[in-house]
């Protein structure tokens, strides 16, 4: 259908948007074919904004779809529960529709795009092209499926295969491609709840051979390749054997930050999943001692790596690491908020990081991330301005994913999750 979106207030989503009231856009199918000022042609159906916000859809550039992202008591045996999902033509199906479930809820939050980074067998890439065909309804997804990681790794046995060498790191990429995946995920350190020394989270895991050979392989594929890292070590090592997107990050020297700069990498800041481990009340967080100490130091290096990244002309982009304890997927707007709140951007920047800045970093703005003629239709809006506060994010009026238009869209929201994060906005 081709749509009318009249008297709306544009927020354009290049980094220097300013909000441009009383204006028209004009969607034919999944595209925009017009941006001005004055009313509707004919021939359109007219949606009446009323002075609402328009703006580019969402781009969460870090999602894992199996997960709920829900507090639990106890740790789940990640390795076991993976197992389970894999075993039997009924889970795998029920695994299917929990992330389909899931990626809804991404768009129904206002994110158009997702892109996932370690998920189970290709069950991602087999949602995109369902999404893609108009067979299912969710956000755009650009998917790494599987990801590579080594015996004792980050998700080793889960969400990554476990390479014991770099030619099997490199048979890895081969066999993940295999399902057409958007980009390649390496799992290069361990994580808050990886790490057994207190002071030491982000151990560094996968060899840099290892990194080196998975890096070509997935370079000769035409596959961008991203990792997980979570400290200095490994933020070098990454990129000094070919990685594109450091996700996480940690502290950087002054090589760290030529070598991102050589590579013409970017970060992908992840303050959410951080955030409890480091500030929670233990109580509440259920983690131990050691483990709010490591996650004190990830989300400070988190932070010190965006911050030294912007200051040095690097992107850095935003993404939820949706999954992990307390990162829902419908709460995209509490990683805004928190670029801005922790890392002293404006809310405008951060609205155009989470649109453009990350269409960019994903190589799609060709595509999406701003309103512009010849775009995909992918639109958010909002009571009111996002330039002013990301929380005008936290409930939105409609959503219009590549044309389709979604009016109230709402989503089941986890109430202790939410009771305990609202003491950060």
């Amino acid at each position: 259908m081709n749509y009318a979106y009249i008297n709306a207030v544009l927020l354009d989503g290049r980094e220097s948007m300013q909000p441009r009231p009383g204006m028209t856009v004009l969607t034919e199918g999944e595209k925009i074919t017009a941006v001005s000022q004055g009313p509707a042609p004919t021939g359109y159906q007219v949606v009446d904004l009323q002075g609402k916000y328009l703006m580019p859809g969402l781009i969460n550039l870090h999602v894992h779809l199996p997960a709920s992202g829900k507090p639990k008591d106890k740790p789940t045996d990640a390795r076991k529960l993976a197992r389970i999902m894999r075993s039997t033509a009924l889970t795998r199906y029920i695994l299917k529709k929990m992330c389909e479930s899931y990626a809804r809820m991404e768009l129904f939050s206002g994110v158009t795009t997702i892109r996932t980074v370690g998920g189970l067998l290709t069950v991602d890439s087999t949602l995109r092209n369902e999404i893609r065909a108009g067979k299912t309804l969710g956000p755009r997804i650009l998917a790494a499926d599987m990801a590579v990681s080594v015996p004792g790794g980050h998700m080793a046995g889960s969400l990554a295969y476990e390479a014991t060498s770099a030619q099997e790191a490199r048979d890895y990429v081969r066999k993940i491609a295999q399902g057409k995946p958007d980009l390649i995920k390496l799992m290069i350190t361990g994580g808050v709840l990886d790490a057994r020394v207190k002071g030491e989270p982000g151990e560094l895991k996968m060899p840099a051979d290892y990194v080196k050979a998975a890096c070509e392989e997935a370079h000769s594929l035409g596959l961008k390749v991203a990792a997980h890292v979570e400290s200095p070590e490994g933020v070098r090592v990454a990129l000094e054997n070919g990685v594109d997107t450091i996700e996480h990050g940690a502290q950087p020297d002054e090589e760290i930050l030529r070598l991102f700069k050589e590579r013409g990498a970017a970060h992908v800041a992840t303050l959410s999943p951080a955030l409890p481990y480091a500030f929670f009340d233990r109580e509440i967080s259920k983690a131990s001692e050691m483990e709010q100490y490591n996650g004190q130091i990830v989300f400070d290096g988190i932070v010190s790596c965006a911050k030294a990244c912007l200051e040095n002309g690097i992107p850095v982009g935003l993404g939820t690491d949706t999954g992990c304890p307390y990162v829902t997927h419908y709460d995209m707007w509490r990683e805004l908020n928190y670029f801005t709140k922790f890392c002293g951007v404006s809310p405008a920047f951060a609205l155009y990081s989470a649109t453009l800045g990350n269409a960019k970093i994903a190589g799609i703005d060709g595509e999406t991330g701003s309103l512009e003629p010849g775009k995909c239709a992918d639109m958010v809006i909002t009571e009111r301005s996002p330039l002013e506060d990301p929380a005008a994010l936290r409930d939105i009026a409609a959503v219009v994913a590549r044309g389709r238009y979604i009016d109230g869209p709402k989503n089941k929201k986890c109430p202790p999750a939410e009771r305990e994060l609202d003491k950060f906005v």
